[in-house]
């Protein structure tokens, strides 16, 4: 059940942190890719650009939000064997057991 939690503690912030960082470099990216080249003027249908974008900011952030869940799994794999490793060690080499003589 520890390993469970701990996966999904771990998908959850990689979702948060990728949907963040979309959020932060999206709308850049999308006013680049929709701006017009040479600055001209140009005639456009205002309802059908703003429901591009918008659809354009929600696919990034749902691509940002799979990516970090995608990362967020693979750090869990990671720290999950690195756990069993350490437990399977233990905290110390056994003592050498006495003999008796």
């Amino acid at each position: 059940m520890a390993t469970f939690k701990t996966f999904l503690i771990f998908i959850l912030a990689g979702t948060l942190l990728g949907t963040f960082i979309a959020s932060l470099v999206a709308p850049s990216y999308i006013e680049w890719y929709n701006s017009t080249p040479l600055a001209s003027q140009t005639m456009c249908n205002l309802p059908e650009v703003v429901r591009r974008v918008t659809t354009s900011l929600m696919h990034s952030q749902l691509m940002g939000a799979g990516i970090g869940a995608g990362a967020g799994l693979v750090v869990a794999i990671l720290v999950a064997v690195r756990a069993r490793s350490r437990a399977k060690q233990g905290p110390g080499s056994p003592p050498p057991a006495a003999t008796a003589a």
